[in-house]
C-alpha cells in the first residue's frame, strides 16, 4: 500500500526560548557536549549531563557553576535499563524533558580490510545503537508532556564528504543524519523539532575512545594498535573550540535548523559530492507513469523547508 506524502508545518520554532526547558545531553562531561550544556545554561536552560565517564561528572557540574541548573548521571548509552533509569532520574530532577540532544559517540577508523567484527560492533553500538536507545526511551516522554521539544543528535562532516579509512565510524553517522531527516517531518505535528548536528574538527577527547572500549569488543578487533596511537594525538589549535561549537548548537536549537553545520571550509568538498550523485543519474527520458505510482518516494517536504526558511533569510526587506 502506497504511503501518504508526510505534510509538516513549517516555521515552527519549538525551542526558541529555552529558559526553564531542560536538556538531556548524553557525552556530555566533556568536549561538544560539555560546550552545548554551557552554552543551554547560560540560556536559562537545565542540564542533565550524562556521560560513561562518571570521574569526568563532578569536574564537568563544578566548570558550570550553575548547581541549580544541572544534573549528572553516569551512563553507557548501550545499555537500555541504564538509559530509563537515567531518564527517570532527570525527570525526578526537573519534572519534564524537553531536548534530547544524542552527542555520545566514539572515534573508531582504520583500513577496511582490518576491521573486525568487535570493531563494527562497538562503533555502530554507541554511534547508532545509542541514538536509537535516547529516542526510544526519552521521545515517548518529551510527546507526552506536549510543551515540544527538540531532539538533536551529533552527527558528522563525514556523513557529507565521506573520506578513507573511517568506513566504521562514518556508516554510523551517515545512518544518524538519514534518521534524524527521515524522523523531523514525522514529529513536526507534535511541536518536536529535529536537527542534525554535522560538526567538523573541534577540540575533544574523542582520541581518547580507545580506553572506553569494553573488554567484550576487544578479542575480534583489528584496530587495538592505531586507538593506542591516536591516543597520543594532539587537538589542533585550528580546530574549533567546544563553547564555540556549543553556541552554534544552541542556535540551531533556538531556529529549529534541520542541517547544523560548523565549518564553511567542508561547503567545496560536499558540492561535488552531490554534483558527482547528479550527474550519475540515467540520462533517460522520465516515465511520468511510474512517478505518479512512486510520488511518495521521490521528495521530502523537510528539504523544501530548510531551502524556504533559507531564502527568506536572504530576501530584501520590503
Amino acid at each position: 500500500m502506497a504511503m501518504e506524502p508526510v505534510k509538516i508545518a513549517t516555521n515552527k520554532t519549538p525551542m526558541a526560548d529555552v529558559r526553564g526547558k531542560t536538556a538531556f545531553i548524553t557525552g556530555g562531561a566533556n568536549g561538544i557536549g560539555l560546550g552545548i550544556a554551557r552554552a543551554l545554561v547560560t540560556a536559562g536552560a537545565n542540564v542533565v549531563i550524562a556521560d560513561i565517564r562518571e570521574g569526568s561528572l563532578a569536574e564537568a557540574r563544578a566548570s558550570l557553576g550553575a548547581d541549580a541548573q544541572v544534573e549528572t548521571v553516569q551512563l553507557d548509552v548501550t545499555d537500555r535499563a541504564a538509559y530509563a533509569r537515567a531518564a527517570d532520574a532527570a525527570e525526578a530532577r526537573f519534572g519534564k524533558i524537553h531536548m534530547l540532544i544524542g552527542n555520545a559517540g566514539i572515534g573508531v577508523m582504520g583500513p577496511i580490510i582490518e576491521t573486525k567484527y568487535d570493531d563494527w560492533d562497538w562503533a555502530m553500538g554507541v554511534n547508532f545503537g545509542g541514538v536509537i536507545n535516547g529516542l526510544v526511551t526519552i521521545l515517548p516522554r518529551i510527546k507526552a508532556h506536549g510543551e515540544g521539544g527538540q531532539v538533536v543528535t551529533t552527527s558528522s562532516q563525514s556523513a557529507l564528504v565521506p573520506i578513507p579509512f573511517t568506513a566504521t565510524y562514518t556508516a554510523a553517522k551517515a545512518a544518524v543524519l538519514g534518521l534524524m531527516e527521515t524522523i523531523r517531518g514525522e514529529l513536526a505535528g507534535d511541536d518536536i523539532g529535529v536537527s542534525a548536528f554535522l560538526p567538523g574538527p573541534v577540540q575533544s577527547n574523542i582520541a581518547m575512545s580507545g580506553e572506553l572500549r569494553p573488554d567484550a569488543y576487544k578479542r575480534d578487533s583489528g584496530y587495538a594498535e592505531r586507538e593506542a596511537a591516536l591516543e597520543k594525538r594532539p587537538n589542533s589549535p585550528l580546530w574549533m573550540s567546544a563553547d564555540e561549537v556549543g553556541e552554534r548548537v544552541l542556535a540551531g536549537i533556538r531556529a529549529n535548523k534541520l542541517y547544523i553545520l560548523t565549518h564553511p571550509e567542508f561547503a567545496a568538498g560536499m558540492r561535488t559530492r552531490f554534483d558527482a550523485i547528479l550527474a550519475s543519474m540515467p540520462d533517460e527520458p522520465l516515465n511520468h507513469e511510474r512517478a505518479g505510482a512512486i510520488g511518495f518516494l521521490l521528495g521530502n517536504p523537510v528539504f523544501d523547508e530548510q531551502l524556504a526558511s533559507h531564502s527568506r533569510k536572504t530576501e530584501p526587506a520590503a
